[in-house]
């Protein structure tokens, strides 16, 4: 069961979540139904820690392929899974539901200090246990205190994210969760709501070249750097980037890179009677049609 569920997680950064809701719901009830009639002991507190890995992977299915706009299933799932992982005592598994969760209130409800909190319980929740994951939650913590403008905690909650990350070892249970683009792509974007583009832009170019297989993140760096450069006035970067981040999704249909795409769309407006930009303009639109 473990080695499917793990199958099917790693396809989310591959394929259009649409095509995975199936099949994780199909999964959550045959573990949700094994889990129920298992002995007392070791196999039963194995299947409901999966049962809760499940319930947080629903929740990011669901939200991704809403575009992050069903907040309340998502929501739903990540509270279920913080409810079995309360009652296995793993804080593990909490901190992470719990981080999953301040994305939807970071990224969907646009309420930057919701998610702060969020974050920072995350962080506190997962501490003793992974590194990972308190690495992972301080670096979403950094990039609201950037939504906030607030340059000074968002500096430390980088450098308290870094000095976790570089703790995680394979005896951390979520070192999977970790990648070494993380830093960059967090980062560039906390630099690009503080205003500091050029900054911005030298992370995410970096982060983008070396990102390969996580194609719906890679979507969001583009978006994100086709930002930095709109707001530097470098119009043909800019169009050359957010065509590779249309390309991208044309594959994933990855909610977050649509949200950043569409944004820097709109940031293009005042150049959309330059050629280049009314052609990137219709292969959005060409997307919008069959998403």
């Amino acid at each position: 069961m473990r080695n499917e569920f793990d199958g099917l997680a790693s396809r989310y950064d591959q394929d259009p979540s649409a095509s995975l809701v199936a099949k994780g719901g199909e999964q959550l009830n045959v573990i949700t139904f094994m889990a129920r009639s298992a002995p007392r002991g070791r196999v039963e507190r194995e299947l409901l820690s999966l049962q809760a890995d499940a319930y947080t992977l629903m929740g990011q299915l669901v939200w991704d392929a809403s575009q992050r706009r069903d907040h309340v299933t998502a929501r739903s799932y990540y509270d279920q899974s913080v409810t079995l992982a309360r009652h296995l005592r793993d804080q593990r598994l909490e901190g992470h539901a719990l981080l999953r969760t301040s994305y939807v209130a970071l990224y969907g409800a646009q309420d930057p200090r919701a998610g702060l909190d969020l974050a920072l319980q995350a962080a506190d929740t997962a501490r003793s246990t992974s590194p990972a994951v308190t690495g992972l939650a301080l670096l979403h913590a950094g990039e609201a205190h950037a939504m906030l403008g607030e340059a000074k905690y968002c500096e430390q909650a980088l450098e308290d994210a870094q000095r976790q990350l570089e703790r995680s070892d394979s005896m951390d249970a979520s070192a999977d969760l970790v990648s070494s683009t993380q830093f960059g792509r967090l980062a560039g974007s906390c630099y690009l709501s503080l205003g500091q583009y050029r900054r911005s832009q030298h992370l995410l170019e970096t982060t983008a070249a070396e990102l390969h297989d996580r194609r719906k993140s890679r979507a969001i760096v583009l978006g994100n750097l086709t930002l930095a450069y709109i707001r530097q006035r470098e119009v043909d970067a800019a169009v050359s980037t957010l065509i590779d981040a249309i390309a991208e999704l044309e594959q994933t249909r990855g909610g977050g890179g649509l949200n950043v795409v569409f944004s820097a769309a709109r940031e293009l407006r005042p150049w959309r009677q330059e050629p280049t930009v009314a052609d990137v303009h219709d292969r959005l639109f060409a997307l919008m049609a069959t998403t």
